[in-house]
């Protein structure tokens, strides 16, 4: 059980699955409150100002996808994503349009608070990256932006500025998937026109930098489909 009660809102039309989820998530300790609909689950976000939603992809009135668009461009409370599907098409969208997790029906509850709790750890509060120019220190290996320095285990690691960037970006949503196309546009610029490959030539130099065996990597890894996560130490 939770020592603290969080709020949970969560977007879902499907009723039986609904009502199984509300009775778990209760018994969780969590407080929940239902929007059956997009434009429901919109107004009830304004209302409630919940500490995490659920947010189906398929929804009545207004899809997942704008739902998520629509509250990321004015809070940075965590998301995530349920959809019946598990084409990677529907996950990268979602991910793209600024969901922190997803997970694809069927679940079990346990693996579904399991991710909740984990996303609700990133955020800290209401924030779930770090502002810019914040140092950073997991694991080991510091950035300060400030200095445009990084160190391993203090010895300092010479980096060029777009793999500095790149770290940052990476650090600073430690434990969270990037794709590949959030990575290009933030780094990049969104009128990036060349090769795709150059953002995994930067990772290569990255992990040669930063990783104690780069064949191997432990903080910068590869999410298959998706695009990479910097890693948080596992307790």
């Amino acid at each position: 059980m939770m020592t603290d009660t969080l709020s949970v809102l969560v977007i879902e039309d499907e009723e039986s699955f609904v009502e199984a989820l509300v009775v778990g998530l209760k018994r969780e300790g969590f407080l929940v409150t239902v929007g059956r609909d997009g434009v429901e689950g919109l107004q009830l976000f304004d209302k409630v100002r919940p500490d995490l939603i659920l947010l189906d992809l398929w929804l009545p009135k207004k899809s997942g996808i704008d739902v998520c668009r629509e509250i990321r461009s004015r809070s940075r409370v965590p998301i995530i994503m349920v959809t019946a599907k598990s084409s990677e098409i529907d996950t990268v969208v979602g991910l793209e349009v600024g969901a922190d997790d997803y997970v694809t029906k069927p679940f079990r509850l346990r693996e579904l608070v399991a991710r909740m709790r984990a996303v609700m750890r990133r955020s800290g509060s209401s924030d779930d990256e770090a502002e810019p120019g914040e140092s950073l220190e997991i694991d080991g290996l510091s950035l300060d932006p400030e200095r445009h320095e990084v160190h391993l285990r203090s010895e300092l690691v010479p980096l060029p500025l777009k793999e500095f960037e790149l770290l940052e970006l990476l650090m600073g949503n430690a434990g969270r998937v990037l794709t590949r196309e959030t990575l290009i546009d933030r780094i990049w610029g969104p009128n990036y026109v060349g090769d795709t490959k150059t953002l995994d030539v930067h990772i290569k130099r990255l992990r040669a930098k930063v990783e104690d065996d780069p064949s191997r990597p432990a903080r910068i890894t590869t999410v298959r489909g998706l695009g990479y996560k910097f890693e948080t130490p596992r307790n």
